[in-house]
């Protein structure tokens, strides 16, 4: 029986694989660079670490660009925007590939970094709304996936195809793919008018629900849970248990094997049982980088270890984000925006409190540590979801048990939905 978008339950339309393919594209952009410092920072004349800055500036982009080029391009067409984000990301990536200056190739990097954000703000609506509502959640995993799928394949290639070609090789790969991926959309996006319907007054509206705070606040805790973990592994990897550096590569895709894996389970039962789904998976994942810090001087225990890491860690993010689009309601697209913000804000804190402990004297225990205290304060705005749509629930029940003793001349009351 199709669902109200004209797709059948449990399959999903071509267009949310090609905005998938949209986010690997960016997501490798995003951590490519790590793997090539040390031949970009040679060419252009810096220190790895000042080039460094390329990441964070990224980040930073993305923080303060999705929301901010949301709005902006709130009222054309979803299409056109799409298919702009992807000339822009084409432009910047061409940009940086010419340039001999770091500046130019930092501008270049945030101006990437504001099209990605305003690719995946409406990406993410026109998936789920694509899917409709029974297969909304799994849709974000797809996409989702995408990003995930970026770490397993595209980073590794990305890096190790810049040995050869020098770090502009991949830069210029990125750039002919997206411009590939904006003839796709062009094509398989479907042409809508102009959605002067939706207006900023109504998506700031849609953040004044307390709901849609603890579900960001749940994306940026387990990111940044997951992430405190991950940005250290190498030298946890290495030089507590035992693994030749040659081989980390390897664990770091068991990473994102289980990180893919991850998506696409919260994907298939976030739609039915989201607050058990996602509770569930966050204490998992405390309990997994809590066990890191006693197991992690054994090479095996240690593999495993980071594939669960990245197994429960992920199994979160496509819930909380279909969930935080569904309390937006009909302004879902700076909420949209927000997840993917909430996300970097946690790769961003995460990252910057496991370094301090890095260099504390907790040493390489210490990332895991953060990491299982940030995860473990994931299962606080958990829980107070599910506690507040139990109580709604239980409103709408008492509510309608009074409406059948009531007096026929009195006005029924419609409860909202959770």
């Amino acid at each position: 029986m199709p669902s109200a978008s004209g797709t059948a339950p449990g399959k999903l339309p071509f267009v949310v694989w090609v905005l998938a393919a949209g986010t690997f594209l960016m997501g490798t952009t995003e951590f490519v660079v790590a793997g090539l410092l040390p031949e970009l920072a040679g060419d252009l004349g810096v220190s790895v670490s000042h080039a460094g800055l390329l990441i964070t500036a990224f980040a930073v982009g993305m923080i303060i660009g999705a929301p901010t080029m949301a709005m902006a391009t709130l009222r054309l067409p979803q299409r056109h925007t799409l298919i702009l984000a992807l000339s822009v990301f084409c432009l910047g990536h061409l940009v940086a590939a010419l340039s001999t200056s770091f500046t130019i190739a930092l501008v270049a990097r945030v101006v990437t970094a504001l099209a990605t954000g305003a690719f995946w703000s409406v990406g993410f609506v026109v998936a789920t709304t694509a899917a409709g509502p029974h297969n909304a959640t799994r849709a974000t995993g797809v996409m989702i996936g995408g990003l995930t799928l970026a770490n397993v394949v595209g980073v590794p290639i990305g890096s190790f195809a810049g040995q050869f070609t020098g770090w502009r090789g991949p830069f210029w790969a990125l750039a002919a793919l997206s411009g590939l991926a904006a003839v796709f959309i062009g094509r398989f996006i479907p042409a809508n008018g102009q959605r002067a319907e939706v207006s900023i007054g109504s998506e700031v509206r849609a953040l004044r629900q307390g709901r849609l705070w603890l579900a960001l606040g749940a994306a940026t805790l387990i990111m940044g849970g997951v992430l405190a973990t991950y940005t250290y592994v190498t030298p946890l990897l290495t030089d507590r248990a035992g693994i030749p550096a040659g081989a980390v590569p390897l664990v770091l895709i068991a990473f994102g094997v289980g990180a893919l894996g991850g998506t696409t389970t919260g994907g298939r039962l976030g739609d039915r049982r989201p607050m058990a789904t996602t509770i569930t998976a966050a204490a998992a994942t405390a309990l997994v980088l809590l066990l890191m810090i006693p197991l992690s001087g054994n090479p095996v225990t240690a593999t495993l270890l980071v594939f669960l890491m990245g197994l429960t860690g992920f199994t979160v993010n496509p819930v909380v984000t279909a969930l935080a689009m569904r309390f937006a309601g009909d302004a879902p697209t700076l909420t949209s925006a927000l997840t993917t913000s909430a996300f970097n804000v946690g790769v961003a804190a995460g990252s910057a409190v496991a370094g301090s402990a890095l260099d504390s004297s907790l040493g390489l225990t210490g990332p895991p540590l953060v990491g299982t205290v940030t995860a473990a304060l994931t299962l606080l705005p958990l829980i107070a979801l599910a506690v507040h749509g139990s109580s709604h629930k239980g409103r709408i029940v008492a509510q309608g048990r009074a409406l059948t003793h009531a007096p026929r001349d009195e006005p029924a009351q419609v409860p909202s939905q959770y």
